[in-house]
């Protein structure tokens, strides 16, 4: 099983900036996938952004603000997140998708809070 450790969230203020960072650990494992989702209160999760693949996919809200990037000699994923908002303001999750052998694995972080005020 992959474990992970989510850091850098914070109080920002709006046009500010933070990065979210992911490190993945474990044995025996490939990372398929990584990504950010977050959920503000009230709300159902969301995708932020995820790489897969190869392939970068971002919400529209987040399109020309953030950026994820991954250092695979590390197993870490970070989100740079500039101008933010208070409509960021959430609790952000690193999720990783592995597999070991023929079995596929789903993990979510512990979740750090964002949050965007004056």
């Amino acid at each position: 099983q992959v474990q992970l450790v989510e850091s850098g969230g914070g109080l920002v203020q709006p046009g500010g900036s933070l990065r979210l960072s992911c490190g993945a650990s474990g044995s025996s494992f490939i990372i398929t996938a990584m990504g950010w989702y977050r959920q503000a209160p009230g709300k159902q999760r969301e995708l932020v952004a995820r790489i897969s693949g190869g392939s970068t996919d971002y919400a529209d809200p987040v399109k020309g603000r953030f950026t994820i990037t991954i250092d695979s000699a590390k197993n870490t994923v970070y989100l740079q997140m500039n101008g933010l908002n208070a409509e960021d303001t959430a609790t952000y999750y690193c999720n990783v998708v592995s597999r070991r052998g023929f079995t596929r694995y789903e993990t979510w972080g512990q979740g750090t809070q964002v949050t965007v005020s004056s």
